[in-house]
């Protein structure tokens, strides 16, 4: 269902000019200032993140580490400000909510949401008092590096993720069935090594010591990836382990099956509906071919010289010959 249309005696006042400001959903709305805001906000997000890696060296925490702090604290008073404003805009962001308590929490809850506040809650939580002054959780702050993807919006990149997501929507079941049958080999591996090759009286008792520590050895073997960290010794775990391997590449394979020949079938869908809609519009009638207005046709033979008391109701403008009614009454 689509949201209902901002009233144009709502779209004044101050909380209409920042919703217009920290809101790009709505091409409508954006104007210079929403482009710079969104500018500044996505420079913010990619030097918080390059200031958490660039912390991460020794030397350059030691050095810098008085300018680290500083622009922590002022972009997360940017980012606290970005939110506030958010919530206090977000009743003209999901109009359809009938107050704009229904629509803060709306907003809290969404997924966007849920990031901003994840975004400043590393200051929330180191001066609530309930996180010892010791932790640093400004890695949570990465998580809004997910806002570039308003790049997104760009018309091709837009229907290439609503073309995966539908992808993926529609042959959730085959996907789900494959995962369960790997599920069931990865458990029969990591059992099986488990009794050949740990277990108290096995051969690599510290390697395999339990079925669970022997997953990692099945998922690096049914993948195919082979780091080697574990590996088996006796002649039959070897054998068990190529013949899972062998039994990895096919299972591997059948997702990326699933999903090409899925979006073989979805592209060759959208090529077919927009042949056949350029044919429909071919086929259509050009536009001065269609009758714009009827009414000089039908005017031609009426000759009713009361409009209103024809039709039993006041009319603006006849029906007939279109003329305007003032006083209710009409004569040709």
């Amino acid at each position: 269902m689509a949201s209902k249309e901002i009233p144009v005696e709502r779209q004044t006042g101050l909380r209409w000019q920042l919703y217009k400001i920290v809101d790009n959903d709505n091409e409508h709305h954006q104007n210079r200032a929403s482009h710079y805001f969104e500018l500044v906000i996505t420079v913010l997000i990619i030097m918080s993140i390059l200031s958490v890696i660039l912390e991460s060296f020794q030397g350059l925490s030691t050095r810098f580490g008085w300018y680290f702090e500083t622009f922590e604290q002022v972009t997360v008073i940017i980012f606290i400000g970005e939110y506030v404003m958010r919530v206090l805009t977000a009743d003209f962001k999901y109009p359809d909510c009938p107050n704009w308590f229904s629509a803060a929490w709306k907003f809290i809850k969404s997924g966007g949401g849920i990031i901003d506040l994840l975004a400043i809650s590393p200051f929330l939580l180191g001066n609530s008092g309930l996180i010892p002054p010791g932790s640093d959780l400004r890695f949570i702050r990465m998580l809004k590096i997910t806002r570039l993807f308003r790049l997104f919006k760009l018309g091709k990149l837009t229907r290439s993720i609503i073309l995966i997501g539908d992808v993926f929507g529609e042959k959730r079941l085959e996907l789900g069935i494959t995962m369960f049958v790997t599920f069931i080999l990865l458990l029969v591996s990591a059992s099986l090594m488990y009794f050949v090759e740990g277990g108290p009286n096995g051969a690599q008792p510290e390697a395999f010591p339990n079925i669970i520590a022997s997953f990692w050895w099945a998922v690096a073997t049914l993948t195919t990836v082979g780091y080697g960290d574990v590996f088996p010794i006796t002649p039959i775990g070897k054998i068990l382990s190529g013949v899972i391997a062998i039994l990895g590449i096919g299972l591997v394979a059948l997702p990326a099956g699933i999903l090409s020949s899925a979006f073989v079938e979805k592209l060759e869908a959208i090529e077919k509906f927009s042949e056949e809609l350029s044919v429909r519009k071919k086929d259509e009638p050009k536009e001065e071919e269609l009758v714009v207005d009827p009414i000089p046709v039908i005017a031609q033979g009426h000759e009713h010289k009361n409009c209103h008391s024809k039709f039993g109701q006041p009319f603006v403008y006849c029906p007939y010959c279109g003329e305007k009614m003032d006083d209710g009454t009409h004569d040709h």
